[in-house]
């Protein structure tokens, strides 16, 4: 027996709904539909869009079997009439939904902070403000949910309180305010100046947007971060108010979005463009890493946790970017500590998330950033954890990518098997799945494999020879597809199989290339390898003080990432010295102080002898 006093489930409403408006149609009583939206709009609960969807999709169906199996002409054509006004309806209910989206997702927001577990609050905040969310919500929107929010009753006892959160949210949005009219000002100012995060001659944007912001915990995160290039006791001294964290959140949140907007829409150069919006993106995920730590040792589990939250929306988008640097080079756009700093904070979270592309791509950046710094075992680990991530969730271009990393540190590690097996693994994939990158990639790093493998083990120069195809179909589609990392590896790798093969002459254009490529890439440990072997090319050409000249830059430049391979520049040096003379050499080193300044300053310049003798002392 039905219930008469039960409540009327939403399937029962609208079901009724979509029958009055069909029995209204067919007796010529709805004129226009407008009048069909008007009803929808009465009668439909905005969070109830998809119940009315699920009526309306089974009315459909029915009236279509009808329409299929019915024989009798009279119910074919009450059917066919019956059709017409569901598609009415339809039409009008897709209008509803456009208009009806933003109260949608409101209300949807406000009844899961509702009944979310104090506790839990502020992370279900941070889901709905997700810029990665297709139904995240605009500065409108927030500004509503606050005021909606601060109406509403919340338990004593709550923590974080839906009034807190209200406070934080319009805050935020006064915050964002005040800096909305400086977020690339700064560039302009230091338009004399490298632009960029952490760099010795550069404080970046934050003592810009600290004049602006009226908050004054805020304002001093922001001068700590100018002054000492990252988040410390100073910038935090004392535990942080929900409300603020969530002001704060609010701000760095729309810096970031602004920033980014902009430096996309700027020419790709080493001043603006992709590059700083790579910056950009780790930059701020550094930021938030240490504000994680400083929180942590305040004993703030809940702004811990929603630091993280907000690391991973950051590395979410910069993932699905387009000019995501999965072949690397594109890092050393910021300072080395901060890079550190990356690498430190986020290997541990990232054990804790379940595999992604995003996961698998953000330890794709940590692998090669290790092997830019030396920790090749470091490196292979990530790079192994980034294969399993990109092939569980079936990302084959950064499964291919982390191919050709991996083939990259073996030839670091002297495991030139595992190098070639590796870099032929990529070049199969690459080709089966149309990744032009990828196999210009595979291409480089095969031919890069071979010629170590050679160097090493004193291979006929006929065998040397034939790997030069490869290298040359390499260079070619790199250049085609306009991948600057490997088209430097390309070069690099023909450089010195020309001088394997002596023909020095012939080194010289292709190791310039690469050196110049990868000064524009930022990847220092290219350019030390093409200073080094050009600094051979140099000496067999008796070009006396050019070979100096680039010795001296590449055993500086590697020492100074801590590879091994600074040995290989230095006992050229030590060469040079002993044919020439010390005074001949000084003297050498002298004739290029200018050059040596403006790529490694002074302090790198006076310490180039010491760096000498320690290199002639070890071999004593």
């Amino acid at each position: 027996m039905v219930d008469q006093n039960a409540t009327p489930t939403p399937a029962d409403r609208y079901s009724e709904l979509i029958e009055s408006i069909i029995a209204l149609t067919l007796k010529g009583k709805i004129r226009s539909k407008e009048q069909v939206f008007q009803m929808l709009q009465s009668d439909i609960e905005p969070q109830e869009g998809g119940d009315f969807a699920d009526c309306l999709d089974r009315q459909i169906s029915a009236v279509e079997t009808v329409l299929t199996n019915e024989t009798d002409a009279l119910q074919q054509a009450k059917a066919t009439r019956r059709q017409r006004a569901l598609k009415t309806i339809h039409g009008e209910f897709d209008r509803w939904q456009k208009e009806n989206q933003s109260t949608a997702v409101l209300s949807g927001a406000i009844a899961n902070l509702i009944r979310t577990q104090s506790q839990d609050r502020l992370s279900a905040l941070l889901q709905v403000l997700d810029p990665n969310q297709p139904d995240h919500l605009n500065r409108d929107q927030i500004k509503t949910l606050a005021q909606q929010l601060r109406q509403l009753e919340t338990e004593a006892t709550a923590a974080p309180s839906l009034q807190e959160l209200s406070a934080g949210l319009t805050q935020g949005l006064a915050t964002w305010q005040q800096l909305e009219g400086h977020v690339i000002s700064w560039v302009y100012d230091q338009a004399q100046r490298s632009i960029g995060f952490g760099s010795a001659d550069s404080q970046g944007p934050w003592p810009y947007w600290a004049k602006q912001v009226g908050t004054t915990s805020i304002q001093r995160i922001f001068t700590d971060l100018a002054e000492h290039q990252s988040v410390t006791a100073a910038g935090v001294p004392i535990p942080l108010e929900v409300r603020t964290w969530v002001e704060m959140a609010i701000a760095l949140q729309r810096l970031q979005l602004g920033l980014v907007a902009w430096f996309d829409k700027q020419p790709y150069d080493t001043k603006a463009g992709k590059r700083l919006s790579i910056s950009t993106f780790l930059t701020f995920a550094v930021v938030w890493s240490q504000l994680s730590e400083r929180f942590n040792e305040l004993k703030q589990p809940l702004l811990v946790e929603g630091c993280f939250q907000m690391v991973l929306q950051g590395l979410r988008q910069f993932a699905q970017q387009s000019y995501f640097p999965l072949y690397g080079g594109l890092f050393t756009a910021l300072s080395g500590e901060p890079l550190r700093s990356l690498l430190e904070y986020l290997d541990r979270p990232l054990r804790e998330v379940p595999n992604t592309d995003t996961k698998a791509r953000i330890l794709t950046l940590l692998g090669y950033s290790q092997r830019a710094l030396g920790q090749y075992d470091l490196a292979r680990q990530f790079h192994e954890r980034a294969l399993d991530s990109a092939r569980e969730v079936n990302d084959q271009r950064c499964e291919i990518a982390n191919l050709n990393h991996l083939s990259r540190t073996a030839v670091m590690e002297a495991d030139f098997e595992a190098a070639i097996a590796h870099s032929q693994r990529a070049l199969i994939l690459s080709r089966q799945a149309g990744d032009r990158i990828g196999e210009a990639n595979a291409l480089a790093n095969f031919g890069y494999s071979e010629i170590s493998r050679a160097q090493e083990q004193a291979v006929d120069p006929d065998q040397i020879e034939s790997v030069l195809t490869y290298l040359e179909q390499g260079l070619t589609l790199t250049e085609q597809v306009q991948d600057r990392p490997s088209e430097a590896l390309c070069a690099n790798s023909l450089g010195v199989a020309q001088v394997m093969l002596r023909h020095y002459d012939q080194a010289i254009p292709a190791l310039e290339k690469g050196l110049q490529i990868a000064q524009a890439i930022g990847d220092v440990f290219l350019q030390g390898v093409n200073y080094g072997y050009l600094a051979i090319a140099y000496q067999h050409l008796e070009n006396t003080e050019m070979a100096v000249f680039c010795g001296a830059m590449g055993m500086y430049l590697l020492w100074q990432i801590n590879s091994s391979q600074w040995h290989q520049p230095a006992g050229t040096l030590s060469i040079l010295r002993g044919q020439i003379g010390p005074d001949a050499f000084d003297a050498a080193l002298a004739a290029y102080r200018a050059a040596f300044l403006k790529q490694i300053g002074v302090d790198g310049y006076d310490y180039l002898p010491q760096l000498l003798a320690e290199y002639r002392h070890a071999l004593d």
